[in-house]
């Protein structure tokens, strides 16, 4: 697993569960963003990466797409686990 290179941002408040849950959940990021992109989700792996690390916003349709494929509320995505 690799570690973050650089620190979470504020752009979003989701990402760094949506990391937590992918990882917890043996998911590599390459598969998750093939898996949005089933979902109709057009990402690409930086502006994932970028979600991630909460430098950029998610779109509503995004939240909804990764609740779906994590299998968790999208309440969830803003639980504060830290």
């Amino acid at each position: 697993m690799k570690i973050r290179k650089q620190e979470y941002g504020t752009a979003n408040l989701i990402g760094r569960n949506v990391e937590r849950l992918r990882k917890k959940q043996g998911i590599k990021q390459k598969d998750f963003i093939a898996k949005m992109q089933v979902f109709g989700c057009d990402i690409n792996p930086t502006s994932y990466s970028k979600l991630e690390g909460q430098v950029r916003s998610a779109t509503d349709r995004e939240i909804y797409v990764i609740a779906k494929i994590l299998k968790v509320s999208m309440e969830s995505l803003f639980e504060d686990f830290n």
